[in-house]
């Protein structure tokens, strides 16, 4: 129907003499769609960091999460593990509001079974509840951290080089015990091996010892997306510091709760973890 509706649409409109302006191009042009006010880079898929530009001091939205677009107009997002299969990305601007349904790939993820962890780690003793207590609050703080530079907008590189151990999403049984799923990917590479910044950013966690991640460093690159690097056998920087993407941070080591050393990377975007493969897969560069 809709074919044939157009093809007597054609037939009522009469040519145009020559030289006059053609009415049905006219009338093609007042019907067409808008074009999207917002451009993207990286897949729609569970774990997925999305890198935009759209017009600046836009408040783009997706899901349940909005983050205003900077003076460049450059925005990141990210989808959860479990994000559901649909969703909604909206653009406010001062003329109008865009929005488009989203459909998100859905995943399937690994079991991870390791033995061999000392059991502290596993079910911590009561007298290290409260440093444990006190460094989930640090790390909460950390978290609130939105840097106003865009490091997110160059393409990311991998902390260190090493053999893939552990994947994203994967969930993990210590000793035999379940645990919450893994939320980043772990790189196994000798320790002391220098750990280095994957995009550009500001420190907002630096601290050598904490119970269960060893050395532990927090970057945000921008807009709430945070990388954190665990079980370093070394910490290089300060909170505060900005630091260029490639530059050293830190070493491989095998602090806290781990059996050998390696760099576990974590990415978060407000409350939502990306997996880091994923990060490396964007390509901003056809936004520039």
């Amino acid at each position: 129907m809709v074919l044939i509706a157009a093809l007597a649409l054609v037939q009522a409109v009469a040519p145009a003499p020559e030289g006059a302006a053609d009415p049905m191009a006219a009338l093609i042009a007042e019907t067409a769609p808008a074009a999207a006010p917002i451009n993207c880079a990286g897949t729609h898929r569970q774990g997925a960091m999305i890198v935009c530009r759209t017009q600046p001091g836009a408040s783009v939205t997706l899901g349940d999460i909005s983050v205003e677009a900077d003076d460049a107009g450059w925005v990141v997002l990210g989808h959860d593990r479990d994000a559901e299969a649909q969703t909604t990305l909206s653009v406010a601007l001062p003329d109008g509001r865009y929005e488009e349904t989203v459909s998100v790939q859905q995943r399937q993820y690994d079991i991870q079974r390791i033995e061999g962890v000392p059991q502290e780690y596993v079910t911590p003793p009561e007298e290290v509840l409260e440093r444990i207590r006190a460094e989930g609050r640090v790390k909460r703080n950390a978290y609130t951290s939105r840097w106003t530079g865009d490091g997110f907008a160059s393409a990311f590189i991998m902390p260190v080089e090493g053999r893939l151990t552990g994947v994203y999403g994967s969930q993990r049984y210590y000793n035999g015990e379940p645990r919450r799923p893994h939320y980043g990917i772990d790189i196994a590479a000798p320790g002391g091996t220098p750990v280095i910044a994957p995009a550009a950013g500001v420190v907002t966690l630096a601290d050598p010892d904490m119970y269960y991640e060893g050395g532990l460093i927090f970057i945000d690159h921008g807009q709430g997306l945070t990388s954190a690097f665990l079980h370093l056998g070394a910490v290089n920087v300060d909170v505060g510091q900005e630091v260029a993407q490639g530059e050293v941070i830190g070493e491989v080591g095998s602090g806290g709760r781990s059996t050998g050393a390696h760099l576990d990377w974590r990415i978060k975007w407000h409350n939502r973890y990306i997996d880091p493969a994923e990060a490396l897969a964007v390509d901003p560069s056809g936004l520039r």
